[in-house]
């Protein structure tokens, strides 16, 4: 079967490369679709749009607007465009991390819209983007983007969503990255666990300056919220948003507390609601700082309810880290004092702050980041691991939905693509087998059996087995480009099967980067961005698999750092 598979697609590749024919302007089929979508008079069914002046009474005392107003309006905002969607209502199950770019001052307008991503059962993704606007400038700035999760909640029936029809190239992308942004959610908590189990922090407290250090007891707070009807929405339910908003507060007395000044939010870790709150409950708010560091500090904040006949049956609702900087006239962050973490478990909170930072940091490089800024290798280790995985999958997906591939040549049925988009150059080819897409995927996805059917692959060794559907794995090819040497990668494989019926099957590698396996004099050392399999199913025992197999920065096209050659995928 192997053996099949491989020789449809070597036979396939090979005959696109020798053919002479033309390069052709036309774009792949479904082109004029996304243009007339993404024409003049186009508008998501799902999108809503929300503008709001700052008035002073939505500021804090910097006199700029408050994070919890701004998530108040991001939760009404996106769940106005679930229930639009869903047709019922709906209540807030996550938010993901949110970071801030920039303030908003008093006379301002916050822009926000909101358009459901893609629906799953009864869930739904949210995509948020939030803008401010100087009325008298006309200047705009973006100040953040935000990932919701909604859950349609009807009390007699089951919900079952429609799903969504992406129409432009953007709704595309959103769509197919979303089902592995969900893949995420559902195991953030493990996630979290196993990375700070993992992530080994070492902090000298002993040699700290005391004269600079704040007890992280003097920063706890603890409040408590009566749940009143304008704090619920039309089921009894509080808002998340509401919620979100009483953490913030907190979160920000306890930041004042060790700074002894005004604060200023710039990253909060995904809210995660647990169960909800009604009208009548009480709810507690606990906040203290974990640690502080240079010029950051994390506080940590959770929510208990309860109510007022069962007060020692307290639910947990709701946890988050709010990072906050001071600063200073210019808009720099000031020097922190030090924490001195209380025995027990403020310690316990003391490392795992310094371990979230370092995941933190390498998320947003990993995950936020435009692919432009991102190496052809990165480094490999267990605090990145996760992310990686989603950045490997995800960057294949957005690449195959992209709408402005030309078509090249085509012969035999087999159809390339070639597509420069910034620094980019990337080469995709689309052809059909009479395979079954669970088979070919199971074959096509174990790469040890690659050299039974490719000769650009020598060998293949699995390095690290990380999980059932990742692994690395160090390959050796032939040389290329007249240099004698062979070439070698090390490569993270991601394998994926179908979140729903239409989506692909998911073959995705790029280069990483491992201690154990450094560059060697007798190999030259190739990287590959994106490259892999999209296999979707067209019948019983029909597949169209589409390749990307290259997709390297021009800049670094030189032969030491070429990515896997384009016949390789």
């Amino acid at each position: 079967m192997i053996q099949t598979v491989g020789s449809h697609l070597r036979r396939g590749f090979a005959s696109v490369f020798s053919s002479r024919t033309s390069r052709k302007s036309a774009s792949r089929a479904g082109d004029a679709d996304g243009a007339m979508a993404d024409g003049e008079g186009y508008r998501n069914p799902t999108e809503v749009q929300m503008s709001q002046l700052v008035l002073p009474c939505h500021t804090n005392q910097r006199g700029e607007l408050s994070v919890g107003q701004l998530l108040k309006w991001i939760d009404t905002t996106a769940c106005l465009s679930a229930e639009r969607h869903a047709g019922c209502p709906c209540v807030t199950a996550s938010m993901d991390d949110i970071y801030f770019e920039h303030t908003i001052s008093v006379g301002q307008v916050v822009n926000i819209k909101a358009k459901v991503n893609r629906a799953f059962n009864s869930s739904m993704e949210v995509g948020i983007q939030v803008t401010s606007e100087d009325l008298c400038s006309e200047k705009q700035w973006t100040v953040c983007k935000a990932l919701a999760t909604f859950v349609a909640h009807r009390e007699l029936s089951k919900v079952k969503l429609k799903q969504i029809t992406p129409r432009t190239e953007e709704e595309k992308t959103e769509h197919s990255v979303a089902a592995e942004r969900r893949r995420m959610r559902l195991v953030y908590a493990d996630t979290i666990k196993d990375l700070l189990a993992n992530c080994a922090i070492q902090d000298n407290l002993e040699s700290r300056d005391c004269s600079r250090m704040v007890p992280a007891e003097k920063t706890r707070v603890e409040s408590v919220e009566l749940v009143l009807p304008p704090h619920a929405n039309h089921q009894g339910n509080t808002f998340g948003g509401q919620i979100m908003a009483w953490m913030e507060n907190v979160a920000t007395i306890a930041a004042s507390r060790l700074c002894r000044s005004h604060p200023t939010l710039k990253a909060i870790e995904m809210f995660h609601f647990r169960g909800p709150s009604q009208v009548g409950d009480r709810l507690v708010l606990k906040a203290i700082v974990n640690n502080a560091f240079k010029h950051s500090m994390e506080v940590g904040v959770c929510v208990e309810a309860y109510r007022q006949e069962a007060e020692t049956h307290r639910r947990h609702i709701n946890s988050a880290f709010m990072t906050f900087v001071v600063l200073d006239a210019d808009d720099q962050p000031q020097l922190l004092p030090w924490i001195q973490p209380q025995p027990g478990d403020g310690e316990r909170r003391y490392r795992e702050a310094s371990a979230r930072k370092k995941i933190r940091l390498d998320r947003k490089y990993i995950v936020s980041c435009k692919q432009a800024e991102v190496p052809l290798s990165v480094p490999w280790d267990p605090s990145n691991q996760v992310y990686l995985s989603y950045n490997n999958v995800s960057s294949l997906k957005m690449l195959v939905a992209k709408d402005n591939w030309v078509l090249s040549s085509e012969s035999n049925q087999v159809r390339l693509y070639t597509l420069e988009d910034d620094k980019f150059l990337s080469f995709h080819m689309e052809m059909t087998v009479h395979v079954d897409a669970a088979q070919a995927f199971l074959l096509l996805s174990d790469l040890r059996r690659r050299p039974e059917w490719d000769r650009h692959y020598w060998s293949v060794e699995v390095v690290q087995q990380v999980d059932e559907d990742d692994a690395i794995c160090h390959v050796i090819s032939p040389p290329l480009g007249g240099n004698p040497k062979p070439q070698d990668f090390v490569i993270l494989a991601s394998r994926r099967k179908p979140c729903d019926n239409g989506d692909p099957y998911i073959i995705a590698l790029r280069s990483v980067t491992l201690p154990t396996h450094p560059e060697t004099p007798e190999y030259r050392r190739g990287e590959t961005l994106c490259s892999g399999f999209c296999l979707w199913r067209e019948g019983d025992q029909l597949t169209k698999a589409t390749g990307c197999p290259r997709r390297t920065c021009m800049e670094h096209a030189c032969p030491t750092r070429r990515a896997l050659p384009a016949c390789c995928l």
